[in-house]
């Protein structure tokens, strides 16, 4: 009997054991939930190639180039990113890129590998494609036309290409004259048959000067030496016989072995290899802003002996030590799939700027500083101020804290705060002046490592200085008036959004005791009374002398048309952007009654725009109505099942930097901030049933913070609780949140 009991027992244990295995195999960590094709389509602009958190360097397929009878040509939005995923005629692979950006810029440095004679035109070396696979940190493709398999990810400041030819001549082109920027002005160097060096000249974006203009540095290392390599220029005219000609067709000339150097527009070079078999090719391409040296040193420092497979398995558990900082239980696996790949986009931009070595360079790009910290760039805080900070300042602080002190040397490099910072070029994009309401908000909510009064100082001048303030167009006028006339661009826009960033000044003053500028700047921020129509019920401007400008069609201007009053937007889509006076605003208009029915209207007139940034709190504001906030909690499940989903246009539109997936992101945890500057959020139904934030001890004194939502059925919300006390309302305060254990959503 005991020998019986012996040996059923060991294989209980062994099916246990397998059991175990099998079901630890079966979890998903987080990282596996992405899907990087979701918002390459629709307007989405993100890319589907790999990059490491907040990296610099990024790895994207270049489809966008000689495409025909595409969406493309009908809307120059299609080349704002260098991916769009219903092309399908492939002509490289850019190594530095923006994510969910309306403008073209970057997507340069274009790897591509052929095979046969060499080729340089890019619509004759282009090829289709096919068995894409998109992953966190890794991207790969099958190149049709040459039968080449590429394999891609990357480390912070390295791309890192791999290539698997076929037997017989195979080459790799990097082409300095292809890409999404306008720029004139390249150069390429051979340095040996493995390694090239370079630059290219970007910083068009949004249709800057050409002054603007920046260097982007590269250097690139091959694991395999060429047998032959060269460097070609698109020129009108040759006269010269320095080098040997492999074609020449008036308008191009290429140079083999004997000319390393190449300076121009229209520029590139190859490596050629004569493979007795099938073999495989390993690109490393260094990025920096500051010079080919730290290119190089990015390069070797970050990747160095590294395989492969071993940079992208770190820059994989980077992604899901990050991704873990939220934990989800219960939903769909595509409820995780979005949830994660909108965390995922959101952990893209702002990214950092300073090379291995601390350098970067400085606003106005005259000097190079240096950090023992992180220089984060990408700034387009239009956007990301209304919940991508506040996002980053609850579940990563410490790289918020590293995005203000950012800001704050901005600030002192350019005598201004930022308020559209790309690669250290100001581009002065949108209105409003939003660095303020980022820094306030992550400031009161409890992320103060950094000089607040320096802060604190720089905010009032961009909220006093009424002469050449680039910050504040108009502000002499908004001071005296209280609200910008129609002798502005997009008055009413501006107006909200200056009274929005001195409501934030005006709650740091009063932290910070400041009582006078306290009670100047809540005054300041109510100035949009002035612009409220009592009989439309609706926000409309004024011209100079004070008329309401007319003929006035509050519709106009949705779909991002020009009109007079709003920046992309409409009178209905700006109708409630003052959240930081909603109850104000309510009595204004009448009460709760006027004031819920109104707003029931934007959606009924279907004026809502759930992919811009005006209105994109408009679902939560029924929260503020008592008896009203089923309809908050019905609308936000709505748009998330209509706009959100894990398909490639699975974004409203364009992810604004990873703005509409902070939307998700809340949305799906049940809370929102929906006054930006004021550290509150308003409840609405999880749609896991248990989310576990993780927070970080130096700032939060809890290890984390419980969201759950009481699985009954999907009923309206009968009462929130927070560590099992009732809540009263629909809305928590930061510290109340935090320093809770366990908010508890409990449903009908």
């Amino acid at each position: 009997m005991f020998s019986i009991k012996k040996k059923s027992h060991k294989t209980a244990c062994i099916f246990c054991m397998l059991f175990f295995s099998i079901s630890i195999f079966a979890q998903q960590s987080p990282v596996d939930y992405v899907n990087p094709f979701i918002g390459t389509s629709n307007f989405g602009a993100t890319f589907p190639g790999p990059i490491a958190p907040r990296g610099m360097a990024s790895i994207s397929p270049f489809n966008v180039a000689g495409v025909k009878n595409t969406p493309m040509e009908k809307d120059s939005q299609w080349l704002s990113n260098p991916y769009v995923n219903e092309n399908n005629f492939l002509t490289g692979f850019s190594q530095v890129n923006l994510s969910g950006v309306g403008c073209p810029e970057l997507g340069v440095i274009l790897l591509m590998p052929t095979t046969g004679k060499v080729e340089i035109d890019h619509l004759k070396y282009g090829s289709n494609y096919s068995n894409e696979i998109a992953k966190a940190a890794f991207y790969s493709v099958n190149i049709d036309k040459y039968k080449v398999k590429g394999e891609f990810t990357a480390s912070t400041r390295v791309g890192v290409s791999r290539f698997t030819f076929p037997k017989g001549q195979s080459n790799i082109l990097l082409n300095l004259g292809l890409g999404l920027t306008n720029e004139e002005g390249a150069m390429i160097k051979v340095v040996s048959s493995t390694e090239i060096e370079g630059m290219k000249s970007v910083g068009s974006f949004c249709y800057n000067s050409p002054e603007d203009a920046y260097p982007v540095y590269f250097v690139a290392k091959f694991s395999k030496p060429a047998n032959k390599f060269g460097v070609w220029k698109k020129t009108a005219k040759y006269n010269g016989t320095e080098a040997q000609w492999m074609g020449y067709n008036g308008k191009t000339r290429m140079m083999e072995n004997t000319i390393k150097t190449v300076v121009g527009d229209s520029i590139g070079s190859y490596f050629t290899y004569k493979f007795e078999k099938q073999e495989t090719v390993e690109v490393k391409v260094g990025i920096s802003y500051v010079s080919i040296e730290n290119a190089r040193e990015n390069l070797e420092k970050e990747t160095g002996k590294k395989s492969f497979d071993d940079v992208y398995k770190e820059t994989y558990n980077e992604w899901n030590e990050e991704l873990s900082k939220i934990m989800v239980e219960g939903g769909s696996n595509d409820d995780r799939t979005i949830f994660y790949t909108a965390l995922y986009h959101t952990l893209i931009h702002p990214n950092i700027l300073n090379d291995f070595n601390g350098q970067y360079p400085e606003i106005k790009r005259t000097k190079i500083g240096k950090t023992d910290g992180t220089r984060y760039t990408v700034f387009s805080l239009w956007d990301t101020y209304r919940n991508m900070h506040p996002l980053t300042s609850l579940v990563y602080p410490k790289q918020q804290s590293d995005m203000i002190k950012s800001m704050l040397e901005m600030y002192d490099e350019n005598g201004w705060l930022p308020k559209w910072e790309l690669n250290s070029t100001e581009t002065f994009t949108m209105v409003g002046d939003p660095a303020s309401i980022v820094i306030v908000d992550a400031c009161l909510k409890g992320i103060q490592d950094f000089d607040i009064y320096r802060a604190y100082y720089a905010m009032l001048k961009g909220a006093d200085k009424t002469e050449d303030n680039p910050l504040r167009p108009g502000l002499k006028e908004y001071i005296e008036k209280g609200y910008l006339s129609t002798n502005y661009s997009g008055p009413v826009s501006t107006t909200l959004e200056y009274n929005t960033s001195d409501y934030a000044i005006s709650l740091l003053a009063k932290a910070l005791g400041e009582k006078d500028d306290y009670k100047r700047f809540a005054k300041r921020s109510l100035s949009y009374q002035k612009l409220y129509d009592k009989d439309l019920k609706l926000l409309r401007p004024r011209t100079a002398n004070g008329k309401w400008y007319e003929p006035f069609d509050p519709e106009a201007g949705s779909n991002f048309q020009a009109n007079v009053g709003f920046i992309e937007g409409n009178a209905w889509q700006y109708a409630f952007m003052v959240p930081h006076d909603m109850r104000g605003y309510i009595k204004l208009m009448g009460g709760d009654k006027v004031f819920s029915e109104q707003l029931q209207k934007v959606f009924d007139l279907k004026q809502f725009d759930m992919a811009n940034e005006p209105d994109i709190a408009y679902p939560y504001l029924f929260n503020y109505v008592k008896g009203q906030e089923w309809k908050s909690q019905e609308m936000v499940k709505k748009l998330v099942q209509e706009y959100f989903q894990n398909k490639p246009k699975g974004l409203p539109g364009n992810d604004d930097t990873g703005t509409m997936s902070a939307w998700l992101v809340y949305s799906m945890m049940g809370i929102y901030p929906i006054s930006p500057g004021d550290p509150i959020y308003t409840i609405t139904t999880p749609m896991f049933h248990r989310i576990t934030i993780k927070l970080d001890p130096r700032y939060y004194k809890k290890e984390s913070i419980v969201i759950e939502r009481q699985e009954n059925n999907d009923g309206k919300i009968n009462s929130i609780e927070i560590d099992g006390k009732s809540l009263n309302s629909f809305f928590i305060s930061h510290e109340d949140f935090v320093n809770g254990t366990k908010l508890k959503v409990i449903q009908n």
